[in-house]
């Protein structure tokens, strides 16, 4: 028999529930119109309706007192990761085309009036390659008109360079691993290498843009630590990932931790290990910025029922 108790507590849930849902749905209006003024670079298939859902969904539930208006940064950039990850694996077919994507999106970082980007450095640029860093420069735009962007514009920056030299670093370790399914040659990769490029999944660079947007000066003042916990945090969601993409990786010809000599018992092992450092690691961060801290938990939290069932991309 269910008490009063009981009931107002279901109430209560439902409805946080549903306040969650709706700040779901305007962030995805938001990443819809945005995405429209780009269209070489969210192309229908994959950036189905599937994926905004989920990408509005996720960062919903990672903060869900929010407003649209203050996840405007983070979740625009957990869309600009997905495109710019769509450019690099699955439309770049030389390293130069990989190099063009770095060289364009670094000089968005470059200190300059905000929003205006640079002009290409080599003729011939690919107008997907331009949108991804003209939307790079929306996001940064949204950050320079914050007080706090002047004081951690260097983490910014090199969060940027970190992804970018970490999607570069895994196109030519799939371009090895093509080889030597094709040669038989033996890419230099291991399971812990790949493991410590997961500067590539993005998540850190989500959580700079939406801590600078949004953070008050108190748990600014501990930037760096949150850093290094989403570090680690982006470990386990990269591991999260790799178990839940790995028949797509597959058929997509991706790289995944499953292919790299380990099975889903150890990979599953070193999840648990790793999200032990985490909570570690968040103790102290419990007491100096406990709404950071709460974010990052809810991150591992929602990504492992999240990715148990399914993950984010829609088909070819």
């Amino acid at each position: 028999m269910t008490t009063g108790a009981e009931a107002d507590g279901e109430l209560q849930r439902a409805t946080q529930a549903g306040l969650t849902a709706a700040l779901a749905v305007d962030c995805q209006r938001d990443l819809q119109e945005w995405a429209a003024a780009y269209p070489a670079l969210f192309p229908s298939r994959p950036f189905d309706a599937r994926l905004f859902s989920s990408v509005a969904l996720a960062n919903a539930f990672g903060v869900p007192g929010e407003t649209s208006e203050r996840l405007r940064v983070a979740t625009r950039a957990s869309l600009w990761v997905f495109a710019a990850d769509w450019v690099v694996d699955y439309t770049a077919k030389t390293y130069d085309e990989v190099e063009a994507v770095v060289r364009e999106c670094m000089a968005v970082v470059r200190p300059r009036p905000p929003g205006e980007i640079a002009d290409p450095v080599q003729n011939g640029t690919s107008t997907v390659v331009l949108e991804l860093a003209r939307c790079l420069a929306d996001i940064q735009t949204d950050l320079a008109a914050v007080a706090s962007c002047d004081s951690h514009w260097g983490m910014w920056r090199d969060q940027v360079r970190r992804y970018l030299a970490a999607v570069a670093q895994e196109w030519e370790w799939k371009a090895a691993h093509a080889r030597r399914e094709q040669d038989g040659v033996t890419p230099e990769l291991t399971f812990e290498r790949y493991l410590a490029n997961a500067d590539n999944f993005g998540s850190s660079l989500v959580n700079i843009a939406h801590w600078i947007f949004t953070c008050e000066p108190a748990a600014l003042r501990h930037l760096e630590d949150l850093w290094k916990v989403s570090e680690q945090v982006q470990r386990v969601l990269r591991l999260l990932n790799d178990l839940a993409s790995y028949e797509r990786d597959l058929t997509w010809g991706d790289l995944n931790a499953l292919m790299l000599g380990v099975d889903r018992a150890a990979v599953t092992a070193r999840i648990a290990v790793l999200v032990d450092e985490c909570h570690e690691m968040l103790r102290p961060l419990r007491v100096t910025c406990p709404a950071e801290a709460v974010y990052l938990e809810r991150q591992i939290g929602y990504s492992t029922g999240f990715y148990g069932t399914t993950d984010y991309w829609g088909s070819l």
